[in-house]
Order: C-alpha cells, then sequence, then structure tokens
C-alpha cells in the first residue's frame, strides 16, 4: 500500500515527506482494527513532528508514517473484537490505550502508561490502511461521511475538551474568548456557542476568518492589527474580564494577553502551541488566575463530539487533498493558506 512517510526532520515542508510502497498491516493481537482509510486530516502538530519538535517528548523511531486524525471502513478486526466488524464506518481516537494501567482505569485516556499515538510514536493514517484498536475506534452513526469528519479525530476533540474544562466554569452572562478561528479555533467556537450561554469574542488577524466566526456565533470580534485586545476586552466586560480564554494559537503575543484580559479567577487555557509563557509569578498571585494546557481528549469526549455533529452543532470547513499533495498541504499550512482543515484522501 501507498504511505506518506517521514525519514528525517526537517523545517522545509516541499519535500518533507516520501510517498512509499509499504506493506498493509494485518491484525495481529486480539483487540487489533485495520482501518481503510477515507480521510486524513492535516494538523499543524504534523509540521511539528517533521520539525522535529517531539523528540523531546515522546519515543519516535523513523521512517514514520504521519496522520493522527482518521477516520474510514473497518478492514479487518482481530479475533476478540465485538464492537466493530468488517465494513463499519468508525473514525478513530489517535491514542491506542491498554484499559489496564491506573490512568486507563480511572478513564484518563491521554494519561495511559501503555500508549501508542497514530502519527506521533506509531504509523498513522496517510497512507491507505491504518492499524489501530479496539478501545480506539467509534461507529460513526448513519450518514456521517468518514472523510468529512476525520479531523474530528484530533482537532475536534482537542477542541471540544478545551471547552469542556471552560464551560464548566462559565456561568450565563459570562465573557469568553476564543483567540484563533482556524482549524482548531472554529471547531471550539461552535462547541462553545452550543454548550455556554456565554458571550463570547472571536480574535483573529484574517478578516475572513472573523466573518466566519461570526457566522459562528462569536458576539464580537478583534483583529489585533486594528484594535488592542486588552482595551476592547475590558471595555467589553465593563473592566472584570474573561472568565475563560481559549486561546488556539499559543503564540508568545497571545498567551501574553493573559494578564490584561483574564478575569479574577479565570482561565488561560493553551490549546496551540509553539510560543511560550513568559509571566512574573506576581502576575499569577495578583490575578488568580491559571494556565491550563490541553492535550487532544477522552475516547468518551470524542463520542460526545460525534454526538454534536450528528445533531448540527458542529460543523467542519474542510478541503480535500490526495495523498501525493501531501507537501503541498504542509507547505500550505506552514503559510497559512488553508482555511478550516484539510483531509488527506488516500487512493
Amino acid at each position: 500500500m501507498q504511505a506518506a512517510r517521514l525519514h528525517e526532520y526537517t523545517d522545509d515542508m516541499s519535500e518533507a515527506l516520501s510517498i512509499d510502497e509499504v506493506d498493509r498491516p494485518e491484525p495481529t493481537d486480539p483487540d487489533d482494527v485495520v482501518v481503510e482509510v477515507e480521510g486524513a486530516g492535516w494538523c499543524q502538530t504534523d509540521n511539528h513532528i517533521i520539525e522535529g519538535m517531539w523528540t523531546e517528548y515522546v519515543p519516535q523511531e523513523l521512517p514514520l508514517t504521519l496522520g493522527h486524525e482518521n477516520a474510514g471502513v473497518v478492514a479487518a478486526v482481530g479475533d476478540e473484537v465485538e464492537l466493530v466488524s468488517e465494513g463499519d464506518p468508525v473514525i478513530c481516537h489517535p491514542v491506542q490505550t491498554c484499559g489496564t494501567c491506573r490512568p486507563c482505569r480511572l478513564g484518563e485516556d491521554m494519561y495511559c502508561e501503555n500508549s501508542a499515538f497514530n502519527g506521533l510514536t506509531t504509523d498513522g493514517g496517510f497512507a491507505e490502511y491504518l492499524l489501530t484498536n479496539e478501545r480506539a475506534v467509534i461507529p460513526l452513526p448513519e450518514g456521517v461521511d468518514p472523510t468529512d469528519i476525520a479531523p474530528h479525530a484530533d482537532a475536534g476533540i482537542t477542541a471540544y475538551h478545551a471547552v469542556k474544562k471552560a464551560v464548566g466554569e462559565l456561568n450565563p452572562g459570562d465573557h469568553a474568548v476564543v483567540i484563533g478561528v482556524g482549524g482548531l479555533g472554529h471547531i471550539g467556537l461552535q462547541c462553545l456557542n452550543a454548550m455556554s450561554a456565554a458571550t463570547i469574542t472571536a480574535v483573529d488577524l484574517k478578516t475572513e476568518a472573523l466573518e466566519l466566526a461570526g457566522d459562528l456565533g462569536a458576539h464580537h470580534t478583534i483583529n489585533p492589527e486594528n484594535e488592542d485586545v486588552p482595551d476592547v476586552i475590558e471595555s467589553l466586560t465593563d473592566g472584570t474580564g474573561a472568565a475563560q480564554v481559549l486561546d488556539f494559537v499559543g503564540a508568545d503575543e497571545t498567551t501574553g494577553y493573559a494578564p490584561d484580559v483574564v478575569a479574577a479567577g479565570g482561565d488561560h487555557h493553551v490549546i496551540g502551541y509553539g510560543g511560550h509563557v513568559h509571566e512574573p509569578a506576581q502576575a499569577l498571585v495578583n490575578g488568580e488566575f491559571s494556565f491550563r494546557g490541553t492535550l487532544v481528549g477522552k475516547y468518551a469526549e470524542l463520542q460526545e463530539l460525534v454526538a454534536l455533529v450528528d445533531h448540527g452543532e458542529v460543523e467542519l470547513h474542510t478541503s480535500r487533498y490526495d495523498l501525493e499533495e501531501i507537501n503541498t498541504v504542509a507547505e500550505q499550512l506552514e503559510h497559512r493558506e488553508i482555511e478550516g482543515r484539510a483531509v488527506v484522501v488516500p487512493p
């Protein structure tokens, strides 16, 4: 089968991945599931993997097939698989968990002590077939297209996971800020609108993104090139600040907004990454706000997100690319030329 593989880390996205012929995976363990991939979302994390940013955090052995936002149709199953059968459409949680370690027993999938992460620590879905396990697959409702929903496997669940934490701290009438209305942010904004009665302000540099934010339920929009973000937030909130800030950019500038825009006792959720958090300890003490990180989300949360999609509460803005265009996608995302999410479709 064909697979897009990373052979060496590089900052040059134009030739980052090569299309190789590799063996099709087969189920060897009793809980294995092989999925014929119908769509695999491209994520900014894929660019960061190519650059080698993850080598300090997880074990990686090259060459590696990238792709952690995967959906398709079950092609084969292990002897003990009962949840799905051949021919079933599924979306794949990117993390394959063991189910027996303490974090798994507590339902904290992302903290599994024996996990494998498709496209990050083990081969992913920029290929014709993907090897995963029964604990990672979620059957799709009738009428949900695997190609269209694929990016929810990471972009969607990550945004949903952050929003779910934020919603738990939001009361009707509170103010929430969404920074970055791109591939993740446009999902998070919809989740926030569907799950809370907060007033929502969207922040983005692109006029098109701010127009989309308005269409998706944002009550106010701010372009940092034209307006001072802290000043506008102060005005909109009568000086109290935003109870929850969802930062889908994670640049130095956006994390730097926190002391000036987060209300006392509020949270600045860091979802996008690449920048740093540089704030005096006194700023956190004075405002008693918190920075909170977000890493994907739980299996159960992906089920909940699929339900929101099925009910028409969340829609993805996607564009499709052939597997052979994989490096074009990497370059376009690097230059912020992709609106919404790019979905790679294997042959």
